[in-house]
């Protein structure tokens, strides 16, 4: 429909239609999500070919909206799922909480009940706007099907805006039943702040006076320019950088500038450097909990380092660290306005950036063990076996510190993780992946009790006939939790042991296909195997439950 179209010449359309085509009209192709009858209109809608979205049909709506949280990682753009009223809606809660902390923009559409219902808790009945009130950018229910084109198009400003996250809209189904007449509105325009040319200046002199200068990179907004303006400043000036937790994809870490990541399992003489640096640069990261080890190496709320703290939300700057040069900027228009500045002439640091990399070389190369199956040689097979554009997600659990140490990240684009430390991401995730990026490889990396929690949605891959390789890491454990039992309460194991299903047979049972790998030496041929597959495929690793991180192993004679 044209944008000068009044809404009195609008053809009459019920608030399903009016739905679908705001959601179009700014660009959506894709939508995730289980049906519910909450919202049938919106599928009738989508029924039609002329609607030019696709639905993608999922077994759980964590797995739907997972996949949205993913698939909106990858696209630099709002991921859409819908969901059911009431358990839909609370099923789907966990990837609106990882939208909110890994700043994705999400936006969630939830059915609702009739209008006349609303205040009775009626059945399923929930007030959103209280319920996701704290986990969101903006939370509304539509009352009116006329204003669904503006609450849509503010949702998708609100998601892009500043520090980018999720927005919920509910809508009531009566809302999406009746009818009326009213304009589309225009695709959204998303909205990014720039330094200050002052600001610009000012962290120029800080660089040019450090000794031991540390660059932090994270958080989202990032795209080929501002990455390609990163190693170009980087190299133009050796400067070292890390990455921040689950961000190693935004320099290819084959540069002698990529000085490896702050997450769990983080090099401690990486740690050493930060808390030895006299500068530290974040672009685009919180610094949270993770990448600052429990708030250590920086401290709160004034850190010892000198902090340039490059943000897109002002609300950020200031609220748990000082900066001594708080920016209010997006990493984009940051990179780009610095690669203007001339490089620094003979900096002091170049051999603390080059001990810093020799460092993260000695740290991510395996060393070998005494066991028949090391999952660090299957990372780094897995590293050289796939192109530089291979997908690599996962969720959480100890067998992400082996991925994230041992894996290197060539391009942007590459990693899949949730930085909010959810279970049950990764497959998912790998799932929009492949729905995006059919041309490319895609890899889970998977712990058994991680890949349990996402596992229904395995049928939906093989429904689409997705070739997503899984790496399952089956240790019998919840290893993480064992870990800190171990420190806490060793010798003392409670609530972490797991029996698993015969994982091969249940990717046979769905249409795909699973090989059990128990030797370093048979992993290689079953990797191959299975990127030449064109089914989903389990690679489930038998490894050593004693062993819960490359560096820890318990001992339990």
């Amino acid at each position: 429909m044209s944008e000068q179209t009044s809404g009195a010449e609008a053809p009459a359309r019920n608030g399903g239609r009016i739905l679908v085509d705001a959601l179009r009209g700014h660009g959506v192709d894709t939508i995730f999500g289980v049906p519910g009858e909450s919202a049938l209109p919106v599928f009738d809608a989508l029924h039609d070919a002329e609607a030019g979205i696709r639905f993608i049909v999922c077994r759980h709506e964590a797995n739907a909206a997972n996949m949205a949280e993913a698939d909106a990682k990858l696209r630099g753009e709002p991921g859409v799922c819908i969901v059911s009223r009431g358990p839909g809606a609370m099923h789907a809660a966990i990837a609106v909480h990882t939208a909110f902390q890994d700043s994705t923009p999400l936006v969630l559409i939830v059915g609702q009940v009739p209008r006349g219902h609303r205040g009775r808790e009626a059945f399923q009945e929930m007030d959103y706007t209280k319920v996701f009130g704290d986990t969101t950018k903006w939370s509304a229910e539509i009352t009116d099907p006329a204003r669904i084109p503006e609450m849509v198009s503010r949702a998708f400003s609100v998601a892009m805006s500043g520090r980018r996250g999720p927005v919920v809209l509910a809508i009531p189904e009566d809302v999406l039943s009746e009818g009326c007449r009213v304009s589309d509105a225009g695709r959204y325009c998303a909205t990014e702040p720039a330094p200050l040319p002052e600001a610009v200046a000012a962290f120029h002199r800080m660089l040019s006076e450090a000794a031991r200068p540390m660059i932090v990179v994270g958080g989202s907004g990032w795209d080929d320019a501002a990455c390609e303006g990163l190693a170009a400043f980087a190299r133009a000036n050796d400067l070292p950088v890390a990455a921040a937790f689950r961000a190693q994809d935004l320099l290819d870490n084959r540069s002698d500038h990529y000085v490896g990541d702050l997450s769990f399992g983080t090099n401690p003489a990486l740690a050493r450097r930060v808390m030895e640096a006299d500068l530290i640069v974040a672009i685009g990261d919180r610094l949270g909990e993770v990448p600052t080890r429990g708030y250590t190496l920086l401290e709160a709320p004034v850190p010892k380092q000198a902090l340039v703290h490059v943000f897109p939300g002002a609300e950020e700057l200031g609220r748990v660290y000082q900066a001594r040069l708080p920016i209010h900027s997006g990493a984009g228009p940051f990179m780009r306005a610095i690669s203007a500045l001339p490089p620094v002439a003979d900096p002091r640091w170049r051999e603390w950036r080059a001990g810093a990399r020799r460092d993260y070389l000695a740290y991510s190369t395996p060393a070998g063990i005494n066991a028949p199956l090391d999952v660090a040689k299957a990372v780094a097979h897995v590293r050289e076996a796939v192109a530089d554009d291979a997908i690599i997600a996962n969720g959480a659990g100890n067998y992400a510190i082996w991925l994230h140490r041992y894996f290197r990240y060539a391009r942007r684009g590459t990693q899949l993780a949730p930085k909010s430390g959810a279970m049950g991401y990764g497959f998912p995730a790998a799932v929009a992946a492949k729905l995006h990026h059919p041309e490319r490889p895609v890899i889970v990396f998977a712990g058994d009790g991680d890949f349990q929690m996402a596992s229904a949605d395995f049928i939906t891959a093989a429904r689409y006939r997705l070739p997503i390789v899984v790496v399952l890491v089956n240790n019998g454990l919840y290893g993480s939790i064992r870990m800190h039992q171990e420190r806490h309460f060793p010798g003392r194991p409670s609530g972490t042991d797991l029996e698993n299903p015969d994982f091969v047979a249940f990717a046979k049972a769905c249409g795909g296909h699973g090989e059990l790998v128990e030797r370093d030496a048979d992993f290689p041929d079953a990797l191959g195997r299975a990127l030449r597959a064109d089914v989903p495929t389990i690679l489930e690793l038998r490894v050593d439950p004693r062993r819960l991180t490359p560096d820890m192993v318990i001992d339990t004679a």
